[in-house]
């Protein structure tokens, strides 16, 4: 069995198409749906059971899970990063992250893990995935900081040899519909294309970077759930591990792939970004990919036009945009 945390999710849902697609359908869900469209991911999936977050976390604690569980990917987060409750985002994000990989280690089950880029802070340390390095970041937001320190206590209990971390950067791809501010710009822009035919984006506020220019590492759904599947294949491959393109690319690319995918000429306008966020902007991420490619991933990854293009023409622009 596999256990698939926030499986109703974008990402979640997303690996567990691919797990389906590799002919695995013996699949716990975990995921608190509530009132969220997100169910929707889960039809047509192949999977034995949902069991609510809460419900799973009892039987984690009763170690009451069958003996053929064996492996968690846990993505399942509170990922807004303009949550202010910092209580919610510890005991939702950190706490329930201990739980799990305690239960993995006990069990030896294979345990990877969502941590975030939103740990490396600025950037002006970089985003090197080095685990000796974490106490030197300084995350922005209290989502990065609930990600950081499990990175911190899962190193001090010296849990890098056993377990997998994935530190997510601009995850875009089918399945985020329902996430509303946090979507992708790729969701974002196709949709206001479609129903005016322009999209904005934000001004510089910084002379070495012109409007749209600013730099973001956007890594396509695809890539990210090939990665984790490997993962799950490779036991000994263990730590913190980087999961982006490798290669920045500017806000004005990305959206001119999305009028090119949808046969549009490009009509951007820049606007004022709001005060409130220009002291936490980041105008340049790139994720530095060769730590996975040293312990033996090679895989080459989609390139920004061929994911934007591969999103928008097998999903967003078919009748069931889902994967």
């Amino acid at each position: 069995m596999f256990i698939v945390t926030g499986g109703a999710g974008f990402i979640g849902s997303a690996f567990i198409a691919k797990l389906n697609a590799e002919g695995i359908k013996d699949i716990l869900v975990v995921d608190d749906l509530g009132s969220s469209p997100r169910w929707k991911n889960l039809v047509r999936k192949s999977f034995r059971e949902y069991v609510h977050k809460t419900r799973f976390l009892e039987m984690v604690k009763g170690d009451s899970l069958p003996a053929s569980v064996e492996a968690i990917v846990h993505l399942g987060a509170c990922s807004s990063t303009t949550e202010r409750n910092v209580e919610f985002l510890l005991e939702n994000n950190h706490e329930y992250t201990k739980a799990l990989a305690e239960f993995c280690i006990r069990r030896s089950v294979r345990f990877v893990y969502a941590s975030s880029a939103a740990t490396y802070g600025d950037g002006s340390l970089g985003y090197e995935d080095d685990e000796s390095r974490l106490s030197e970041l300084a995350p922005l937001n209290a989502y990065g900081f609930s990600k950081h320190i499990f990175d911190l206590w899962a190193r001090k209990q010296g849990l890098f040899s056993h377990i997998a971390g994935l530190k997510f950067f601009n995850v875009y791809g089918p399945n985020e519909y329902y996430k509303d501010d946090m979507a992708s710009v790729v969701w974002k822009a196709f949709t206001k294309i479609q129903e005016s035919g322009s999209f904005s984006l934000f001004k510089s506020y910084r002379p070495e970077y012109k409007d749209g220019e600013q730099m973001r590492d956007f890594v396509y759904v695809k890539d990210c759930c090939d990665v984790m599947w490997w993962l799950l294949n490779n036991r000994t491959i263990n730590g913190l591990f980087n999961i982006g393109s490798g290669k920045a690319r500017s806000w004005n690319d990305l959206v001119g792939s999305v009028f090119r995918s949808v046969k549009r000429t490009p009509q951007i306008e820049y606007i004022e970004m709001p005060a409130h966020l220009r002291n936490q902007y980041q105008y340049f991420t790139e994720a530095p990919m060769a730590k996975l490619r040293s312990v033996g991933y090679e895989k080459v990854f989609y390139s920004l036009e061929d994911g934007v293009q591969d999103y928008i023409a097998l999903h967003l622009l078919k009748t069931d945009p889902h994967w």
